[in-house]
């Protein structure tokens, strides 16, 4: 070797760590054998390679070998017996795959170095000083930081993962010392992962400090007294050995007997069939191709290699830390489209992995000046390819409207991991492609098209491919909103997860599931808000009008905070037992419900008008009865004068005032006061009832009319409540009153189209089921099987009243008690339901769990497992989280304990609900009914289809038989389900 001439030193066991815990469980598909750690192993190798021949890059080596650890014997365990101590054996999968990394090495004709009793860093040291004596330069491939010791004038580092080259100043930068000095900084703060003891409590800011106002390791020690901290003091005093030994430990040899001399490490020419030979051995189809390309060679003419396979020998191979992982040596690993995460690759518990991945990203910056604005076709293409060859790619859309329905696109982001060449990256790249938005000036309608953009069919037909592509997987928040936005485009999402849902899955009733929630909670990240960038209030914009470049640092920045949730995300899912729930009760659902909010209904504008006029003569004469009551007119909608002539004037009793010091005058208080025969409060929640009914629904429902499809398209929310039951918005249909006569006709305004049917299909008392399955009870269970009156079966019961001829008001009776009872009614709510006294309740109850023990044992058991555990869960694992449980707020600890006895059975219907929405698409298909029979709208136990007047017949059964056994095969049920259906011209009459 001769001077000008240039060393690569590759930190093999380096590469090997990165490799496997970059690359999720891989296994060779003719025999099984673990190839994950040799396949990112062979693509960093590949990366490297072909980046060094390229003159372009500036860097071009004459010389370059690959170091490995021989084992984990070495001379400093003789020093210090327990360095490395507390590293665990390599896992099983990864055994193998030191042996078949050498041969890897060999078949890219590098030189494998490695020497008994010494350790890689050793070997690196000592080819660094012999290359520098003879004025070489040498790049040492590796981001370790025992390494940097080694840096000078002509010795550099390269982060190949962050394609960043580290010299003096970059160490000093990060350290606060020269490379010269890195041996003492270590000796002092000691290494946690190997072991090596330093000084306790001193950290690399303290260490630095000290050494620059001592010099060096040894002055400090001998001049400790001169300390002004007296606890630093004593401490550095107490535990100076320590220091010196870790200052042995630490520093690299430079003496290592290497067989290989540097003249023989000169970098040959690639030899691509014998490189072929071994990938194809592998089965690493890609690489393969890859290599014959650059190689111009013909893998179909070259045979696959034979390569010996070694199992025995754990300890010959690199000492990898397999107990944590360091932020600068994260562990990114990405999971196959759609798969489980596998803990195999990493040869941790899945929580483990969970942990450290969480680790890993909390507070990892987010530099926003590193997004790209995509505005050709060939930059986008690249960015497409990209994310094929990842698998994995966030996706996000800009639109114009919260509506799917009627926005307008605006633009697309893309994030990805940024390991395509470099496996385990954890750096990640965004992007946005503007497509739609406009300058704000030059027409009519806000603005012309604004330039620097992609037309929008040319994009959309390019993306089209990847956002249909089966084998990528899409990450997206809050999915269905992009899911019905695409689709509109003529783009129908394939292969997807939902950062949204996934956190529902883990953490629902703890918090909101927001994008910007969960980027606070888990990156420690506050992303750019809305409002921020489209302005707020009167001055707002919608995003078409957003600058560019502003649009993009905001797009490309939700694209890759989801990235990185999805991370930190996919593993706990596996972790914490939950990932059957996500693939089976909630990723499956979005498309479905996406189908219904697409379909909408009909409504008829005159049934609402004419109804609308009714409510309003009865809402005036109400407020006429009202003012009767009274002895006067007052503002019957403001609160603070309705307290005052109820409480005030009136003198009734009960009332009491809130923060503001008003009368509380709430529907509860009301219905309170009426149920103790007060006739005014009565008659303001009836009128009460009268104009919210109007202003919500009759009033309300023709403005949600879609200008182009005619219909109502109501919005569906999956994650909003902590047990799994949906609601829906713009409008709500789920809160129309159906116990009412006018809420009864609101209904009838739901209508089908021409030559169609609405058909209902109701769960019969699903809940009362679920809780005689859970609680098994054998009354109810033995009710439910024989098809009987199941309130009058309980009043017959606790009454001891004949089921023949029982009065209406004894089984009335009974039904409240049924349904009081699963969502943890007390004395005091059931008398108000009933209008009876609370002591006469509270025997009711008393007598309905002397009758019913198993459900009061149900109740106990299940608060008992909530405090616990801090969740519950339904019958298929869903899980409800009521951290406040343990509350010393007694109040808040009984709405609790209520709720948490309440959510198993309300939770578990409504999964089964879930499941049967999720069969019933396929089951129809399956009938050839799928065009003949559309799901529109699910109302809590109900399903509403359209259906052809023809079909009714043929769609019924099926609907049904989906419905009734929708729980099967996961949960056997000890009590039957019963589905209610009937079609009809409207909804009212179908129900």
């Amino acid at each position: 070797m001769n001077k000008g001439d240039h060393l690569f030193l590759v930190d093999g066991s380096g590469f090997i760590f990165r490799a496997f815990h970059a690359i999720p469980a891989l296994n060779r598909k003719s025999d099984g054998l673990p190839v994950n750690a040799v396949s990112g192993f062979c693509n960093m190798l590949w990366k490297l390679l072909r980046d060094a021949r390229n003159t372009d890059v500036g860097v071009t080596p004459t010389h370059l070998a690959v170091i490995f650890d021989y084992s984990s014997t070495t001379f400093r365990k003789e020093i210090y017996p327990l360095y490395k101590a507390n590293r665990s054996a390599p896992p099983e999968d990864l055994i193998p795959q030191f042996g078949l990394i050498r041969h890897a090495t060999r078949a890219f004709n590098l030189p494998c170095i490695e020497t008994e009793g010494f350790e890689a860093d050793d070997i690196i040291a000592t080819y660094a000083r012999q290359a520098e004596a003879v004025g070489a330069d040498v790049t040492i491939v590796s981001s370790d930081k025992d390494l940097m010791q080694l840096v000078s004038a002509n010795v550099h580092m390269y982060d190949a993962m962050k394609d960043k080259q580290i010299s003096i100043p970059d160490v000093i930068e990060k350290w606060g010392v020269p490379p010269e000095k890195m041996i003492d900084l270590q000796a002092l703060t000691g290494d946690s992962t190997d072991n090596v003891p330093g000084i306790p409590g001193i950290g690399p800011k303290t260490a630095a400090q000290l050494l620059e106002e001592f010099g060096d390791l040894e002055t400090l020690l001998e001049r400790a007294g001169e300390i002004k901290q007296v606890k630093r003091r004593e401490n550095i005093v107490a535990n100076a050995e320590l220091a010196r030994v870790s200052r042995q430990l630490v520093e690299l040899r430079t003496d290592v007997p290497l067989e290989m001399k540097l003249e023989d490490l000169v970098l040959e020419p690639q030899d691509g069939p014998k490189l072929i030979g071994f990938l194809k051995a592998m089965e690493f189809t890609t690489l393969t191709r890859r290599v014959a390309e650059t190689c111009d060679c013909d893998a179909g003419a070259i045979e696959a290699a034979v390569v010996p396979v070694e199992w025995g020998d754990a300890a010959h191979g690199p000492d990898l830390d397999l107990r944590s992982v360091s932020a600068d040596q994260p562990t990114m690993a990405q999971s196959a489209p759609g798969a489980t995460t596998s803990n195999t690759a990493s040869g941790k518990a899945p929580a483990d992995l969970a942990r450290q991945r969480a680790e890993s990203l909390a507070g990892k910056p987010i530099d926003r000046s590193r997004y790209v604005t995509i505005r050709d076709i060939e930059t986008l293409e690249l960015w497409l390819a990209a994310a094929r060859e990842t698998g994995v790619v966030a996706f996000d859309t800009e639109s114009t409207s919260l509506d799917p329905m009627q926005a307008d696109l605006v633009g697309v982001s893309f994030a990805i991991q940024d390991n395509v060449l470099s496996p385990g990256s954890t750096d990640i790249r965004a992007a946005y492609v503007p497509l739609g938005h406009r300058s704000g000036v030059g027409d009519l309608l806000g603005g012309g098209h604004a330039e620097g953009q992609i037309p929008m069919a040319a994009a959309l037909a390019a993306m089209k491919g990847l956002l249909e592509d089966p084998a990528v997987l899409k990450v997206v928040q809050n999915l269905k909103y992009d899911y019905l936005i695409m689709k509109r485009y003529g783009i129908v999402l394939q292969s997807f997860d939902d950062t949204m849902l996934m956190s529902y899955v883990l953490d629902a009733g703890k918090g909101n599931h927001g994008m910007d929630t969960l980027s606070q909670r888990w990156l420690g990240h506050t992303p750019i808000a809305f409002k921020d960038v489209t302005g707020s209030g009167k001055s707002s914009v919608t995003f078409d009008l957003v600058d560019i470049d502003r649009a993009t640092t905001y797009a490309a920045e939700d694209a890759d905070v989801t990235l990185r949730l999805w991370l930190v995300l996919k593993p706990r899912l596996a972790a914490e037992g939950l990932t059957r729930i996500y693939e089976r009760l909630e990723r499956p659902l979005v498309p479905v419900l996406a189908h219904m909010e697409e379909r909408g209904i009909t409504v008829d504008r005159q049934i609402l008008s004419r109804l609308s006029g009714e409510l309003a003569q009865k809402a005036a004469a109400a407020e006429d009865e009202v003012y009767a009551l009274a002895g006067e007119r007052f503002n019957i909608g403001s609160p603070k004068q309705l307290g005052d002539i109820l409480f005030g004037r009136m003198g009734l009793p009960g009332g009491s005032k809130t923060k503001t010091g008003q009368w509380s005058t709430s529907a509860q208080v009301l219905e309170d006061l009426a149920a103790e025969g007060a006739p005014l409060p009565r008659k303001i929640v009836d009128w009460r009832q009268l104009t919210k009914l109007k202003s919500t629904y009759t009033d309300a429902l023709p403005g949600y009319v879609h200008p182009q499809t005619k219909r109502v398209h109501t919005g569906y929310s999956l994650a909003s409540t902590t047990t799994g039951r949906l609601s829906s918005s713009e409008p709500n249909l789920q809160n129309i009153p159906v116990r009412t006569a006018e809420g009864r006709k609101i209904r009838t305004a739901f209508i089908s189209t021409p030559g169609h049917k609405l058909l209902s299909a109701d769960y019969s008392q699903i809940e009362l089921r679920v809780l005689a399955h859970v609680a098994d009870i054998p009354q109810l269970r033995q009710a439910f099987a024989d098809g009987i009156d199941i309130h009058a079966m309980t009043a017959s019961e606790m009454f001891g009243v004949p089921v023949e001829g029982m009065p209406s008001e004894v089984r009335r009776r009974a039904k409240a008690i049924n349904f009081g009872i699963i969502y943890g009614i007390s004395a005091f709510g059931l008398a108000n339901q009933l209008s009876i006294e609370r002591s006469e309740a509270g025997d009711y109850i008393k007598k309905y769990f002397e009758r019913f023990p198993g459900i009061k044992d149900y109740m106990e058991a299940t608060k008992a497992f909530a405090r616990e555990k801090g969740y519950v869960e339904t019958i298929f694992g869903r899980r409800a989280h009521y951290p406040e449980i343990k509350s010393s707020n007694p109040s808040m600890r009984a709405f609790n304990e209520r709720a948490a006895i309440n959510a198993p059975i309300q939770g578990s219907a409504a999964d089964i609900i879930r499941r049967a929405m999720i069969q019933i698409e396929p089951a129809l298909a399956a009938s050839g009914l799928a065009e003949r029979c559309r799901m529109l709208l699910q109302v809590h136990d109900e399903l509403i289809f359209e259906v052809e007047d023809e079909a009714v017949d043929a769609a019924m059964p099926v609907i049904v038989d989906v419905m009734e056994n929708a729980a099967m095969p996961a949960v056997s049920m000890r009590v039957p389900l019963k589905v209610d259906a009937r079609a009809a011209n409207n909804w009212d009459e179908a129900h």
